[in-house]
């Protein structure tokens, strides 16, 4: 059976691979297989991969709301757009589970000209710079340019001096993380260059998805019990994580949801982090 993924191209069914996203959102090797069982009649030559995820999505919803919002992580991290502004804090929230300061959207004057940076960490008393490519389409991938437009933007700014967490520094490390893929030239130029590249599968089990289940840092875009507008409110607020919901007495306020609405969100919320 073939199967048309978003980006046009048309490949063989990989059942295997849909196994393993499945398990990957904690459900069992036997609940993977009956789920697949359930929907294989629904397949057909030509099928999207867009409603094979669907079906999978809906039956995994119905048996446990937790592993449907792990199985839709990719999506609920590209519902962080379309700007990639709340992208911007997420990445800087992992990295502070690694142990690093972290600040965001910060001017500086280069050697040339002035830069945004979208984050800047320090870690170990050595600073690096986050330029965050956001992709609002599952197929775009991040190509060569993106590598030598910042390798440019890092070049300018290193070895200038700047205030950082109170103390004058300078900027030693620069990183590129994307929420999709890099194709193998930016990868192959990114490795040449120096440059710290974390895309969605990249580098292979410590790219953004391995991250996310490492330190449980599930974004607020994955429930299932919550709206896209509730959701929005609670980004607005620097809510951006199911800890950070689940620890914050005022979201749930700001949302004025009925009672019962609370306690299914808190349910879906500690079932996520109890994986």
């Amino acid at each position: 059976m073939k199967v048309k993924k978003n980006s046009g191209e048309v490949v063989a069914f990989n059942k295997e691979k849909l196994i393993r996203s499945l398990l990957a959102s904690g459900a069992t090797l036997d609940k993977a297989n009956d789920i697949i069982d359930d929907i294989e009649s629904q397949f057909y030559d030509g099928i999207t991969s867009r409603k094979i995820y669907r079906l999978a999505f809906q039956k995994l919803k119905s048996s446990s709301k937790a592993h449907a919002a792990r199985y839709s992580l990719k999506k609920g991290i590209m519902a962080l757009g379309p700007a990639g502004f709340h992208f911007e804090k997420f990445i800087a929230r992992i990295f502070e589970l690694q142990g690093c300061q972290s600040q965001t959207n910060i001017v500086v004057e280069g050697s040339c000209t002035s830069h945004e940076l979208d984050v800047v960490i320090k870690k170990d008393n050595h600073i690096a710079m986050i330029e965050c490519k956001f992709h609002g389409s599952q197929e775009t991938k991040t190509d060569v340019k993106v590598p030598m437009y910042i390798l440019s933007r890092f070049n300018d700014v290193k070895g200038n001096t700047y205030n950082f967490f109170g103390d004058k520094n300078q900027i030693s490390k620069c990183w590129l993380v994307t929420n999709n893929r890099f194709t193998s030239e930016a990868i192959k130029f990114g490795t040449c260059s120096n440059l710290n590249l974390m895309s969605w599968d990249y580098p292979p089990q410590s790219g953004l998805k391995d991250l996310v289940s490492k330190y449980n840092v599930y974004p607020i875009t994955c429930l299932t019990t919550l709206t896209m507008a509730e959701k929005e409110i609670l980004l607005l607020q620097n809510i951006l994580t199911v800890y950070n919901l689940l620890h914050n007495k005022d979201g749930f306020a700001k949302l004025k949801l009925s009672q019962s609405r609370v306690k299914n969100v808190m349910k879906e919320c500690e079932e996520i982090l109890n994986h």
